[in-house]
């Protein structure tokens, strides 16, 4: 579509201007040939090139195609300086035609896995503006590069093939189509688009510390490629990765439909013992799947957690465990998942 027939949408010209800029009109071209929402959406806005870009980019689709399109923005309060941080992205996009709304994190804060705690907060907070709003997509700023850090990461805490591949463009949670429409876009490209379109955006301080994994991975990663790791071969492994994940979900699946039941009147969750009686990968997705299922939670529990409870499932010598916000109890050959209160 061209410039003028943007224009015509009512798009702010501050913001359709931008698309003057051939780099950016071939960026959101690509955007909007990869995003294929028909209905209203949220997107999570950070403050950081990712979530700048992003916030562009849906802008000018959702006016373009008439959608309702609402953004918000986690102010953690880990740090002195976020709240004025939050107002400042507020500012920046309401001065662009973008409303914000920001979400405050209150309460007493972690002292440690702060950056893994922050992120499920985050999202429990999105997720139930989410429900409020009865919008059923949440558009999140992944990107390439967060792709590749995550299937490293995942890779040093010995994850399973589900974990190596978790970064998919659309995860369904609790409900909610969780959206990852920039993971084919390279980080430099989405912070030309936030310099170019809003000449701001915050700068992460934790990118620069050691002490977090992310940070360490990165530059592992930048070693790597400086040696020759190349993006389609890595490209190439994650697809064989996931032709794989997808073979062993439909066993997954298999697995729960056959060899469990849903009481809806007692909310138990019996499993029976041909549940356990398959390979490992299976099981261990099975038995965290009903974890969620039962206890409600946005997340699965930790692997080593789940690993755990299973072997003393395996040697027969489970009485009463409880994770997940779930209570687990064997009685003779099955297991019973019932929701801790």
């Amino acid at each position: 579509m061209s410039l003028k027939n943007l224009n015509a949408i009512k798009i702010p010209k501050n913001l359709v201007s931008k698309l003057s800029n051939s780099k950016i009109n071939n960026l959101f071209k690509i955007f909007k040939k990869n995003f294929k929402i028909k209905k209203s959406f949220v997107v999570a806005v950070s403050g950081g090139p990712d979530s700048l870009a992003l916030a562009f980019f849906t802008k000018i689709f959702a006016t373009k195609y008439n959608l309702n399109s609402k953004y918000f923005l986690v102010d953690h309060k880990l740090r002195k300086e976020s709240t004025k941080e939050a107002q400042k992205v507020q500012k920046v996009l309401n001065n662009f035609g973008i409303k914000l709304e920001i979400l405050n994190w209150n309460g007493k804060k972690p002292l440690s896995n702060i950056q893994s705690l922050a992120r499920e907060k985050r999202y429990n907070l999105l997720f139930a503006k989410c429900k409020r709003l009865k919008i059923s997509n949440l558009i999140v700023g992944h990107h390439l590069d967060d792709l590749f850090e995550n299937f490293f990461i995942r890779m040093t805490r010995g994850s399973g093939l589900k974990g190596l591949v978790s970064l998919e463009k659309k995860t369904i949670i609790k409900e909610i189509n969780l959206i990852r429409p920039l993971l084919n876009f390279e980080k430099k490209d989405l912070e030309f688009t936030a310099k170019h379109v809003f000449n701001f955006f915050v700068e992460d301080q934790s990118n620069d510390n050691d002490y977090f994994q992310r940070v360490k991975i990165r530059k592992i990663i930048n070693n790597f490629k400086k040696s020759g790791l190349e993006k389609d071969k890595l490209f190439l492994t994650l697809r064989n990765l996931k032709s794989s994940d997808k073979a062993i979900m439909f066993y997954t699946e298999q697995n729960k439909k056959i060899n469990s039941y849903l009481d809806k009147k007692s909310e138990k969750l019996f499993l029976n013992k041909i549940f356990f009686n398959q390979p490992y990968e299976v099981v261990f997705r099975s038995f965290s799947d009903s974890l969620k299922k039962i206890g409600g939670k946005y997340f699965s529990a930790r692997g080593k957690k789940i690993d755990n409870i299973l072997q003393i499932i395996a040697k027969d010598t489970l009485k009463k465990e409880t994770l997940a916000g779930c209570i687990i109890k064997k009685v003779n050959q099955t297991v019973i998942i019932s929701k801790e209160y």
